[in-house]
């Protein structure tokens, strides 16, 4: 008996009671800067774009491989008991992009695309939440008819 309670006891340590265990997957988080194009500016970027960024008094320049931005689109549900619902993906007419930034500073810092200059502050990103750590810093900047932000 005593060995069963003392087995149940090391089982317990290290977890609340009624509580599952939280696991940390091995998901990375790259550290980089994402880029958004709306539909309405798109036909001016081809496949491929570069940006520039700067910080600590030095710049870089990174290739940003740009592809069709995508939606989630419902699809049609009949409402039987058998029915299934889903989505589909669809284009958006916009392109998204990344750029990986080897040692992105989670601080200030400028970048340059498409020959506008703006300022960011990348931040860290948790890929499998807080208590998992963080991955790489990375910001996002959008760009449309007024620019880039």
């Amino acid at each position: 008996m005593r060995l069963l309670v003392l087995l149940v006891v090391l089982t317990a340590c290290g977890t609340q009671a009624g509580a599952p265990e939280r696991a940390c997957t091995a998901i990375g988080a790259m550290p980089g800067i994402s880029v958004a194009i709306a539909p309405s500016v798109a036909a001016r970027f081809g496949g491929t774009a570069g940006i520039d960024v700067c910080w600590n008094g030095s710049c870089h320049g990174y290739p940003v491989v740009l592809t069709p931005a995508t939606t989630a689109v419902a699809t049609p549900c009949t409402g039987g008991p058998d029915d299934t619902c889903g989505a589909r993906m669809r284009e958006t007419g916009g392109k998204t992009g990344f750029a990986t930034v080897p040692g992105l500073p989670a601080a200030p810092v400028t970048l340059t695309f498409s020959g506008e200059t703006v300022s960011v502050t990348p931040e860290l990103v948790y890929p499998n939440g807080p208590a998992c750590g963080a991955g790489g810093p990375q910001a996002k900047i959008t760009v449309d008819e007024k620019g880039v932000r």
